[in-house]
């Protein structure tokens, strides 16, 4: 299915979160892991936070799946940015006219729900990220050496959000690095930084296995949840990153946390593989 060794791809973002899109149903890419390292580098790729693979699913309780690969190649276990624009590939393209989609993650079955626009594209996507668990159910070290204060929160991968007074004075590139790869985190982590201000929580991130990103859909929604559970805010919230805003629900019927947000399609074309 690749014509001259060529892999046909979709630029898309997520309020500034942005991945390389390949559906596996059009072309195969034989090591993802050295792809997403090669097309995700700046200058010298496409440039991008990573690169995932749509495919077809082969269990009736998911319609599409997705593989999410970071910009170092190691493979992540799930992404709300990217799944949202996920939805709206699938949906504008044709490969389904149902507004609600099942997507199979390496973190459960995610639903997405379409809000469709007069013209037939896709607005909003509202993920259902599930419930979220607290550090005594996750892979995280207990003791051993000291962290920063913070809460441990797993939305299918794990987030330390740290609350500051002052967002503009964090080095979040240094500190994100070196928290990211602390002895109590046996799987690394994502690192959120967050300022709660009148018109939402203020949120920078440390993605790991990708640095700085412009947002991230589990760890806005991991902020709302630690905002939550300190007080700081109720259980509906903003959550304001550099490249854009999400909306967070964490719902007490079924104790799961709901992200809206929007999806944007860049560009598409065609990259030699690695």
């Amino acid at each position: 299915m690749n014509k001259n060794n060529t892999i046909h791809f979709m630029k898309m973002h997520g309020v500034g979160n942005d991945y390389i899109f390949v559906d596996t149903g059009l072309c195969v890419v034989p090591d993802p892991q050295a792809a997403a390292i090669a097309w995700s580098r700046p200058h010298m790729g496409i440039g991008s936070d990573g690169l995932v693979l749509i495919g077809r699913s082969t269990v009736p309780e998911a319609d599409f799946t997705m593989r999410i690969f970071n910009a170092d190649g190691s493979e992540g276990l799930m992404c709300g940015n990217a799944s949202r624009c996920i939805g709206k590939y699938v949906y504008e393209r044709g490969l389904t006219d149902q507004t609600r989609v099942r997507l199979l993650t390496a973190s459960g079955i995610k639903v997405l729900e379409l809000a469709i626009n007069p013209d037939g594209t896709v607005g909003n996507v509202t993920v259902d990220m599930l419930a979220p668990a607290l550090e005594h159910e996750t892979q995280f070290r207990p003791d051993g050496e000291p962290l920063p204060d913070g809460v441990f929160v797993s939305m299918g991968n794990p987030h330390y959000v740290i609350f500051v007074d002052d967002l503009t004075a964090v080095d979040v590139a240094a500190r994100g690095a070196q928290l990211e790869h602390h002895p109590r985190f046996p799987e690394r982590c994502n690192i959120e930084f967050a300022q709660v201000c009148p018109d939402g929580i203020h949120m920078r991130v440390w993605e790991r296995g990708s640095g700085i990103t412009m947002a991230c859909g589990t760890g806005a929604c991991a902020t709302a949840v630690a905002a939550a559970v300190t007080g700081r805010c109720g259980r509906q919230s903003r959550v304001v990153m550099q490249g854009g805003t999400l909306d967070i629900d964490w719902r007490e019927a079924d104790n799961h946390v709901y992200l809206s947000g929007p999806a944007t399609f860049v560009y598409e074309g065609d990259v030699a593989l690695p």
